[in-house]
């Protein structure tokens, strides 16, 4: 598998780059729904770092073993890890930030399947797969390899706990699953979709069991992580939060 990613950083302009440089890696890790995705979009905007959606690699293998067969929506199918980490390793990513938008334009082998990535189907998808180790660490040495081209402001599950246990900053942002249900519910509605309230909570209750119960690195904070639960926050007050946080472990914001 190789990623590409637009780097704004201006530490990473020399063609030469250096491996063993230490830039700085903020970890916004916690459940879908909780609200990671915007504020990792707005600190990697302010602070000029590069932005990893951990989420959205595991989303885009789950969806794509599951349109070449080797996994089934109700996860009732034998798994062949072997076949998922072959697969894995065939795709070619992008993420491509889109300042028009606020968000990451996703493009795999050529297409683009950002939004298709997003949705609570290919959530499940994720999670199936995120249970093998070998698939695991072939994605976890794609995501450290990012750390070594600029500063990084990283969206998972397990950034701070497995992928970037030496970061600077770590954060776990969570919400209850009522909460995460009813901002799933208004995103849909808002995009012109159906959505159904307890069918969406069902889903996030199942994937959260799934997440925070396997055997390889399940989701949890790591033990140095700022906790922060936005069940009762908007966006603005989460984000002065995490900002507060960064800047008490010694990263400068401009503004």
């Amino acid at each position: 598998m190789t990623v590409s990613v637009s780097d704004n950083d201006p530490l990473n302009k020399n063609d030469s780059v250096n491996h063993s440089a230490r830039y700085p890696v903020i970890c916004i890790d916690g459940p879908s729904g909780a609200g990671k995705g915007t504020v990792t979009w707005r600190l990697a905007q302010v602070l000029g770092y590069q932005l990893l959606d951990s989420g959205a690699l595991y989303r885009i293998v789950g969806l794509k073993a599951f349109e070449a067969g080797l996994i089934t929506a109700d996860a009732s199918h034998l798994i062949d890890e072997s076949a998922v980490l072959a697969l894995t390793k065939s795709l070619e990513i992008a993420f491509l930030p889109n300042n028009d938008s606020g968000r990451v334009d996703i493009i795999v082998n050529g297409q683009a399947v950002g939004d298709q990535v997003r949705n609570e189907t290919v959530g499940g998808y994720a999670s199936q797969i995120a249970v093998f180790p070998t698939v695991r660490q072939a994605l976890l040495t794609l995501q450290q390899d990012m750390a070594t081209r600029s500063g990084l402001v990283a969206d998972g599950r397990d950034m701070g706990t497995v992928v970037f246990p030496d970061a600077d900053v770590k954060v776990y942002l969570t919400a209850s699953a009522e909460a995460r249900a009813e901002r799933r519910v208004t995103q849909l509605v808002n995009a012109g979709q159906a959505a159904d309230f307890d069918s969406i909570l069902a889903t996030i209750k199942e994937r959260d069991d799934r997440d925070e119960n396997r055997s390889t690195a399940p989701s949890k904070p790591a033990a140095d992580a700022l906790l922060l639960d936005s069940s009762m926050l908007d966006a603005d007050a989460v984000y002065e939060q995490v900002k507060r946080h960064c800047q008490d472990q010694g990263l400068f914001f401009n503004s």
